[in-house]
């Protein structure tokens, strides 16, 4: 605001700030689905250029919203938007971590999960195929790049941890299909889920969308999403089972509803080669592998020893 807005503000109208006219800046808190609930009932930042600002802008906004403003100045409210994003980037890439491990190490994230937060003030988020939407992937590095000197690592390391997992999914379908006794090449692979939000229709970064660049012109891909009316660089459809018919790998990136609670038994009798790759934790590996599918999941390893006991109530 003070280095880009302010100046062309001024240039063009030749007023001056504080002056002739009053600026604040009120960061949204908003996501695909909860647009107008959010605006209307979540608290909000609100920076203003001075105090006449800040009490117009109070007065404005309180027209619109429930809840509470917490003011300050333009800078910080800058600063606070990017950061609340990238503070939830750098969890969700440490969950991300935390699974690469659990992997090598032949054990289930998830439960790693369950018992971390056991313990009071740990919040460990939940891995998965990849981070999407618009703000998310891009408010690290537009906060970032407004340093010339302070270089951030864990920020930037965060950020390339969570671009990898759609690439990391790639490596699982290889892996599988391999295990399953197929080339990539000669393999029909089904993408369960576009959009990068459940239940919505929204692809805006979709890990999806990196899964099916790197797949592209390698397997026969058909992309299966009940919310995108649009496909990307692979037939859509509407369908589950014209997705899965035929289908020598699903693969489940996006947790939408209708994929919960999946006939394992049905989805094996129209499958051509019984492969699941997981991305979102929607099915138990060892009920999958039970039923005849080679199995890999974001964060589940293979126990390489004697199984371990736990208590599958708590899963």
């Amino acid at each position: 605001m003070q280095d880009l807005v302010i100046p062309i503000i001024e240039e063009s109208s030749g007023m001056k700030t504080g002056r002739d006219f009053l600026l604040v800046h009120c960061p949204e808190r908003v996501m695909p689905g909860r647009l107008l609930r959010n605006l209307k009932e979540y608290d909000r930042v609100l920076g203003g250029y001075d105090p006449p600002s800040v009490e117009a802008g109070k007065k404005l906004y309180s027209m619109i919203m429930e809840g509470k403003l917490h003011t300050s100045d333009l800078l910080h409210a800058e600063i606070s938007k990017t950061l609340e994003n990238a503070y939830r980037d750098v969890q969700i890439a440490f969950a991300n971590e935390v699974a690469l491990a659990c992997e090598e190490l032949g054990a289930d994230a998830f439960e790693v999960r369950r018992l971390v937060n056991t313990c009071p003030f740990r919040d460990m988020h939940i891995p998965g195929a990849g981070v999407g939407g618009h703000c998310l992937p891009k408010d690290s590095w537009l906060f970032t790049s407004s340093l010339n000197e302070f270089k951030p690592t864990i920020i930037t390391s965060a950020r390339e941890t969570n671009e990898h997992m759609p690439v990391h999914m790639v490596e699982l379908v290889e892996d599988a299909l391999s295990e399953a006794g197929r080339e990539i090449e000669s393999s029909r692979v089904a993408i369960l889920g576009l959009a990068f939000l459940r239940d919505s229709d929204d692809t805006r970064h979709s890990p999806a969308l990196t899964i099916i660049d790197r797949l592209h012109g390698r397997a026969d891909l058909v992309v299966h999403d009940p919310y995108v009316a649009k496909g990307y660089r692979a037939p859509l459809v509407r369908e589950l089972e014209e997705a899965v018919n035929g289908a020598d790998c699903l693969v489940i990136v996006t947790d939408h509803s209708c994929y919960w609670g999946l006939d394992l038994h049905n989805l094996k009798a129209e499958m051509s080669t019984p492969v699941i790759v997981d991305g979102r934790n929607m099915l138990s590996a060892e009920t999958c592998r039970s039923e005849g599918f080679v199995y890999r999941g974001i964060g589940k390893g293979t126990f390489r020893g004697r199984r371990p006991w736990r208590n599958r109530a708590n899963d």
